[in-house]
């Protein structure tokens, strides 16, 4: 029941990113970051929780999750060192997420040779 739940999380938001592609003018970054400014902002309002303690990673895993982390990170932060939290807890929550996307794609731009596009 775990991973259905996850799966029908996980498709649900990649559902509507798919409809705001193609019925609306926006860009994919501007969906991106619609994403995980609705993440922070679900998370600072309560409702974020119980999707993740719900859906599991199919609630942390899109870039809902990854505004969630940031949130949470910050909540964490500013509870252990004050105000200054606001402006480490993101950076810190997510530093190994961002680090591993950092090295997996130079990886990848080692042994891949990029191709024009027709």
């Amino acid at each position: 029941m775990e991973y259905l739940r996850a799966f029908l999380v996980g498709g649900l938001l990649c559902v509507i990113g798919q409809i705001l592609i193609d019925r609306t003018k926006l860009t994919p970054a501007r969906i991106l970051t619609g994403y995980v400014t609705a993440g922070v902002f679900l998370t600072a309002v309560g409702l974020y929780d119980p999707l993740v303690e719900w859906a599991g990673c199919g609630a942390t895993v899109p870039l809902t999750g990854f505004g969630y982390t940031l949130a949470k990170g910050v909540e964490k932060a500013v509870g252990e060192s004050g105000l200054l939290g606001v402006f480490s807890g993101g950076g810190t929550a997510c530093a190994a997420g961002v680090g591993a996307a950092i090295f997996f794609s130079l990886l990848m731009a080692l042994f891949t040779r990029s191709k024009d596009r027709t």
